[in-house]
């Protein structure tokens, strides 16, 4: 099984979670973006599943969805939460020609925010499956939520993401501004785990 991020249109995203409970599909998730995404194009689905989400759409009769990336997890934590979550998807790229210690200590920082902003709660970092999607995305960085102030308040405005993972997305910055400009920032309302401990 491969989880996917897709980037839908915002309209019937409930067509496109019903579509992920097929053979060959663990499971699905779609909700529009809320206000203060950026760079998405409405909506989001996430999937856990044998196949490419835009198969999944199209068996189904709906629209392709306009960006697909498969995930390959280097880490992540599983914390219990009930009820509904907020569900936040970053997609960056790194530089072409970024030296591989340079992207490492950029993983190892997204990776340590968790042990910082207590507002986190699941989360996972991974790169993109370029065999399986062909991407200028590099990596994928989610968390969930108990609510937005969660990460529009403490993560946003911590420390910690401003003094050592912001210089990383600082082109300005020299040895440290390693991630291209055009990012997508996204999150949503979800009812059930999205990052689970599966």
């Amino acid at each position: 099984m491969t989880r996917w991020v897709t980037l839908l249109p915002d309209g019937d995203t409930d067509a496109y979670g019903k579509a992920a409970a097929g053979p060959g599909v663990l499971g699905g998730s779609a909700a529009a973006d809320l206000p203060g995404s950026f760079g998405g194009t409405g909506a989001t689905w996430d999937v856990t599943a044998e196949r490419n989400p835009a198969d999944i759409a199209a068996k189904a009769g709906l629209p392709e969805p306009l960006d697909t990336v498969a995930l390959e997890p280097m880490r992540g934590g599983y914390v219990p939460l009930r009820g509904p979550r907020v569900k936040r998807t970053l997609l960056l790229a790194v530089r072409p020609g970024t030296p591989g210690a340079l992207v490492r200590q950029l993983e190892a920082d997204l990776m340590a925010m968790p042990e910082h902003i207590s507002t986190i709660r699941s989360w996972s970092l991974s790169r993109v499956d370029q065999t399986l999607t062909p991407s200028p995305w590099t990596h994928v960085w989610e968390q969930e939520y108990a609510d937005v102030q969660g990460l529009t308040g403490e993560y946003l405005g911590h420390p910690f993401h401003w003094t050592c993972v912001d210089r990383w997305f600082d082109g300005e910055i020299p040895g440290a501004g390693i991630v291209e400009p055009r990012l997508v920032h996204v999150f949503r309302w979800s009812r059930e785990p999205v990052l689970t401990s599966r």
